[in-house]
């Protein structure tokens, strides 16, 4: 990849893609680091109370050896799926490093996911082995039994895990290319259950230019990166893990539940961190803060966010505050950081998703893949072939033809594109929320709301919400003999909160004798959310 010039213009003009044949990642983020700088940092992981665990990259790749050694022992090959169910811990890169030298599937999960969300995911994968923590392993409790395909549950910090550094710490990856499946992601979609989005090792250099855009030419030296966003998200993984570990760039972690404005300052100047991606709601947490003259400010370099546009008082709350412009970038699980903004080469404009980052062809087109004029709304595409793109929606060849249109891969925003190439924003062109930077679909939260005994029908939408974008409203129709209140309210939430995640429970639930459906029986969200909007008409006129 060449990627050079101080103009927009000039980046995309002198732009090549450079993706070799043989190409495996566990050598490009891991090995050849260990063989050139063995010494230097790659994880700096944050335990609580001033404990610093320094990972550096010789002793990362012996790790990493050792477990993919152990894994061969149990079977695993080229093509099975591992799943990591893991927080910001050491074990969590060290897993996908030994995955990827096997030539097997690295399948991350959220670390947060309740039991059925994690069960549906290691059913629908075929996952042969799940790694998690102690507190995952009792997350999950019996959900993890009677399927098929799982043979092992390593868990880290067992008696079996210890065993895993008794292992050979010398391993011959196993030859990989560019395009062989290396990456399993599941995505909220909105018909049906979540599908998995499978992408080639390539994906890993397909995100580098939409790093180092949009973080002022990233690296640069110095630059260490952090984000709270969890490594098993797109945002957490290919956003900043990987990439960073790629550049022999260290990587702060830390197992962290809830997000703490206060913490995160100060977090930032401990740990000397100078590249962040923050979630819009992250950015709005910190804007939140009352003024202080004592609290610490990070010497950031750049800051990258994602997920939903900011406004231009948020843009400049960032100058003022860090004396940096946060660059906003756009993409999906699909294909994603396809889209940004980097002050250093052109004007960032408020409201704006930014420009194509270059190696990228983006434009905006019809249902049927036909480019559209300048400033016509439209569907934000992708062309075949990029690096970014993935391969295919896991075991569902249907899903993954409606996808595309000839070589427009269809992202399912609606935006327009002006004349100088910015791409603004207008809304979803399916049922998808978009909360706190989380992409949520609804079928999944109607499918756990309706387990719970006292529902007999569900229905899920997302309604705006100044701190997170969107936040997820649910209409219920209680099952006969039992009642609308306040307290069956709360028992669905905590029912959702700990069978799904915290990110995925309705934050308001809305009793009804009925809901909207088609004369097929179909669900009419759209009736939905105009009888959200009517009832929020009715309080705001009667000034509750």
């Amino acid at each position: 990849m060449h990627l050079a010039g101080s103009t927009y213009d000039e980046v995309v003009n002198t732009f090549r893609w450079d993706v070799p044949g043989p190409f495996n990642i566990a050598e490009a983020i891991c090995d050849r680091h260990a063989i050139a700088t063995p010494d230097a940092p790659a994880l700096l992981i944050d335990g609580g109370e001033g404990q610093i665990a320094t990972w550096r990259f010789a002793r990362l790749q012996r790790a990493a050896n050792q477990l993919a050694n152990y894994l061969r022992g149990l079977g695993v090959g080229r093509g099975d799926i591992v799943a990591i169910h893991l927080a910001q811990c050491a074990e969590s890169p060290i897993a996908h490093i030994a995955v990827q030298k096997l030539g097997a599937i690295s399948l991350p999960i959220f670390n947060l996911f309740g039991p059925d969300a994690i069960r549906y995911r290691l059913i629908d994968s075929g996952a042969k082995v799940l790694i998690t923590s102690a507190e995952g392993h009792v997350r999950i409790g019996a959900s993890r039994e009677d399927i098929a395909t799982l043979e092992q549950v390593l868990v880290v910090g067992s008696r079996e895990w210890s065993a895993i550094k008794s292992a050979d710490d010398q391993f011959i990856n196993v030859q990989t290319r560019a395009d062989d499946p290396a990456l399993l992601m599941y995505t909220s979609g909105t018909t049906g259950n979540p599908k998995g989005v499978l992408h080639a090792a390539r994906v890993l250099l397909g995100h580098l230019p939409g790093v180092m855009v949009p973080h002022n030419m990233f690296p640069q030296p110095g630059d260490r990166m952090w984000t709270p966003a969890d490594w098993a998200w797109a945002g957490g993984l290919l956003d900043v893990l990987w990439p960073s570990l790629f550049h022999g760039v260290a990587v702060v972690g830390c197992q962290r539940a809830k997000f703490d404005g206060e913490w995160a300052f100060r977090f930032m100047v401990e740990h000397h961190i100078r590249n962040v991606f923050l979630p819009p709601t992250a950015l709005r947490l910190l804007r939140q803060l009352p003024a202080s003259s004592s609290r610490p400010v990070p010497q950031l370099r750049s800051i990258g966010t994602g997920g939903e546009s900011l406004g231009a008082d948020m843009i400049a709350w960032g100058r003022d505050t860090f004396g940096v412009t946060i660059n906003e970038f756009y993409g999906q699980t699909e294909c994603n950081l396809v889209i940004g903004n980097s002050a250093g080469l052109f004007p960032v404009r408020a409201g704006s998703m930014g420009r194509a980052i270059p190696g990228h062809i983006v434009e905006i087109v019809d249902a049927a893949g036909n480019v559209l004029p300048a400033g016509t709304p439209g569907i934000v595409a992708v062309k075949r072939p990029d690096p970014v793109l993935f391969l295919e929606y896991w075991k569902r060849p249907e899903a993954t033809a409606e996808k595309f249109r000839g070589d427009w891969c269809l992202l399912g925003d609606v935006a327009t594109k002006d004349a100088d190439g910015y791409f603004w924003y207008q809304g979803r062109n399916d049922d998808l929320i978009n909360s706190s930077g989380y992409r949520i679909g609804p079928d999944e939260i109607e499918t756990s709301l309706m387990q719970h005994d006292a529902v007999q029908a569900a229905g899920v939408i997302g309604a705006p919400d100044a701190l997170r974008g969107e936040i997820v409203v649910a209409f219920v129709v209680p099952r006969p003999g039992h009642a609308a209140s306040p307290d069956l309210a709360a028992a669905l939430q905590a029912y959702v909160k700990t069978r799904l995640a915290a990110h995925e429970y309705p934050r308001e639930i809305i009793f009804v004798e009925s809901l909207p459906t088609t004369i097929t029986g179909k669900l009419r969200r759209i009736d939905l959310r105009q009888l959200y909007q009517a009832q929020k008409s009715v309080l705001t006129s009667n000034g509750t």
